[in-house]
C-alpha cells in the first residue's frame, strides 16, 4: 500500500507537551501496551476520535509525515480490516508537520480542521 503524505495522531495535550518538551513522543498508555504507536489517515481520524476520545476535550491533532517514519511504520489491518499505520517506533517531532487543537463542537463532536 503506498502511504498517505500525512498521518494523524489523536494525543491529550499535557501528553503531547510533554513529548514536545522530551523532544520525543513515545506513545499514550494504548500505544505502550500495544506495543506501537497507533495513528490514522485523513479518512480514519474522526471515527478515531468519535470511538476513542468521545467527549474528550484538551485533544491535540498531530499530523505526521508518514514517509518520514522508514521501516518502522507499517500498515496492519485493524477495524473491519482497515488498514491502519502503526509505528514501532518512538515518534521523533522531526516527522511532525503540524499540531493543532481538537475542540469539542455544541454537539460534543470533535471539531477537525480540514485534513490532507
Amino acid at each position: 500500500m503506498t502511504a498517505a503524505p500525512l498521518i494523524y495522531k489523536i494525543a491529550p495535550a499535557a501528553l503531547w507537551a510533554a513529548a514536545a518538551q522530551a523532544g520525543v513522543f513515545t506513545g499514550a498508555p494504548v500505544d505502550v501496551a500495544d506495543g506501537y504507536i497507533h495513528f490514522s489517515t485523513a479518512a480514519q481520524a474522526r471515527e478515531t476520535a468519535a470511538k476513542h476520545f468521545a467527549g474528550q476535550a484538551d485533544l491535540k491533532l498531530v499530523a505526521i509525515e508518514a514517509a518520514a517514519l522508514g521501516t518502522a511504520l507499517k500498515w496492519e489491518p485493524s477495524r473491519g480490516g482497515a488498514l491502519f499505520p502503526h509505528l514501532y517506533a518512538p515518534l521523533p517531532l522531526t516527522a511532525v508537520r503540524w499540531v493543532r487543537d481538537l475542540p469539542l463542537g455544541a454537539d460534543g463532536a470533535h471539531v477537525f480542521p480540514t485534513l490532507d
